[in-house]
């Protein structure tokens, strides 16, 4: 569940063209990496990299959204609802990172 909000989220986000591709290249990569910590169940070191890439995409998304957030005149509906999407999956990314801890603790990790 948490691959497929985040991955809903970040398409929206990027629908309009808005964010740069480093946006997009950084919150797919790391919902890939979050794919292979489904896969590989009892691997410790894909939850680890999926929780510090979670981890490293929430500084990300806040420096790409403080750079690329347009003035107000320049917001149209569309612009409003792209950057809406990206900020809502940057404020759900604390709850992820919490669940992908829990994971983490779950297979064994300290």
């Amino acid at each position: 569940a948490i691959i497929l909000v985040h991955w809903l989220l970040t398409v929206w986000g990027c629908m309009n063209y808005m964010l740069p591709s480093s946006y997009a290249w950084g919150n797919f990569s790391v919902l890939a990496v979050g794919i292979w910590a489904i896969v590989q169940r009892d691997s410790l070191d894909a939850i680890t990299m999926f929780l510090t890439g979670l981890l490293l995409t929430v500084l990300t998304d806040i420096i790409h959204i403080s750079i690329f957030y347009p003035s107000h005149r320049l917001l149209s509906d569309a612009k409003r609802f792209s950057i809406g999407m990206a900020i809502f999956s940057l404020l759900l990314k604390p709850v992820s990172c919490y669940l992908v801890y829990r994971m983490y603790r779950e297979r064994g990790g300290e």
